[in-house]
């Protein structure tokens, strides 16, 4: 069978892998790259096309909320010698991009509820080779995150619904820091008969971020709960706060799969695990504004973002090598969400999809691939962040969907 050149030309025709998924979820964190065989470098990138609307509690009927996004992707693996192979890796691993407009309960006259959150990766990993067939690798993880998040409308009054308080709206702006952490995995193959499969970590990543966060027009704050008042003369409207806040990026398993199942055919799958449920972010004063706001209910206050659940995302398909040339796939996926209700800030719950990828080899030692995917985005209902734990909530998000484009190149030495 000749599949032992058919390795690569698969798995490199997915370039829109994990371009939506649960949370802030984005690129799905392949390495993929690093075990590919001699010397390799691969660039991409991916462009998603969500629509994602929804109908409130007042039945207002909100716009197109999700905005369009793009993230590159590059790689380069040198094989150093027979045993040791050294990466480098980069990827825009977690994201959001959303902005409601024209709605009451997400907007006023300051302005529209809206977040925006980048991160970026640089992966230096480190291969160990015994045999042909076993590979075990780790490395370090260099990692920055920034973000603005906005909160205006009903749905936010005093963060939780007081509107009688005067509330117009909560600015942060999370100033870009970095951090770091490690990766460790193992993988096997057997490649005369295009067999491969690895199980790789990435551990959380913790970020000490100075937020800079302000709350407008609180008119009557003062008059009506002295608490709150007291809690709202704690923002810094001026400037970056002098207390950090810790924002803690979750940790990961990916599990990759594939194997010859005829001549120039290879069945592929992954099973990608996010810890979501211990992610949460609660910028320092507005924890310190929620605990005040729910003394009197005897709650500890609520986080700005926080999930229910973990994500489990999986992906299986076939790809075929049609001639020394070309080369295509054809795959199914699948996203758990990280549960339903979820913040406002990304009303989905999972997904199903659909996808097709083409590889053009101009010579033996490069390719241009390209893929496109279609999401049915799950169904969900969404909610402020003082309504996370409860079966309340503010809107309700149905029969949405997506279309993910993507581009790739690579050069084998």
């Amino acid at each position: 069978m000749k599949l032992k050149t058919l390795t690569t030309a698969i798995l490199l025709s997915l370039p829109t892998a994990g371009a939506f998924a649960a949370a802030l979820d984005r690129s799905g964190q392949s390495i993929s790259a690093f075990l590919q065989p001699d010397n390799y470098f691969e660039a991409g990138i991916s462009i998603l096309d969500p629509d994602v609307s929804g109908t409130t509690r007042t039945a207002e009927k909100t716009d197109d909320m999700a905005g369009d996004y793009y993230f590159p992707t590059a790689a380069l693996k040198i094989q150093a010698t027979d045993q040791i192979s050294v990466g480098l890796l980069y990827d825009q691993p977690f994201g959001a991009d959303a902005e409601y407009t024209k709605t009451a309960a997400f907007t006023n006259t300051t302005g529209n509820t809206a977040v925006d959150v980048d991160t970026q990766n640089l992966s230096l990993i480190l291969g160990f080779q015994p045999t042909e067939n076993w590979n075990l690798y780790g490395g370090a993880v260099y990692q920055t995150v920034k973000g603005n998040v906005a909160l205006r409308g009903a749905a936010y009054s005093v963060l939780g619904g007081v509107s009688a308080l005067g509330y117009k709206g909560y600015d942060a702006n999370i100033k870009e820091t970095d951090g770091y952490g490690w990766l460790a995995g193992v993988a096997y193959q057997i490649p005369d008969i295009a067999l491969k499969a690895s199980l790789t970590y990435r551990s959380e990543i913790d970020h000490d971020v100075k937020i800079k966060e302000s709350v407008l027009s609180p008119t009557q704050m003062g008059l009506a709960n002295a608490a709150l008042a007291g809690a709202f003369n704690q923002l810094n409207p001026n400037g970056y706060t002098d207390v950090e806040s810790t924002i803690t990026t979750p940790q990961s398993v990916n599990l990759d799969l594939q194997s010859g199942i005829m001549a120039d055919t290879v069945a592929f799958a992954n099973l990608r695990w996010v810890n979501w449920k211990d992610f949460s972010i609660r910028p320092n004063n507005f924890g310190q504004f929620s605990k005040a706001a729910t003394a009197a209910s005897g709650a500890k206050g609520f986080d700005l973002v926080a999930y229910e659940d973990d994500q489990i995302s999986a992906t299986v398909g076939v790809g075929r090598k049609f001639n020394e040339l070309w080369a295509g796939n054809v795959s199914l996926g699948w996203d758990s969400g990280a549960g339903d209700p979820v913040t406002t800030l990304g009303p989905t719950e999972g997904y199903w999809n659909v996808g097709l990828g083409l590889q053009y080899s101009p010579t033996p030692a490069t390719f241009i691939a390209g893929g496109v995917k279609y999401f049915w985005l799950g169904d969900a209902k969404a909610q402020s962040g003082a309504q996370f734990g409860t079966d309340a909530y503010v809107a309700e998000f149905e029969d949405n969907d997506a279309w993910a484009y993507g581009l790739k190149i690579g050069y084998k030495f």
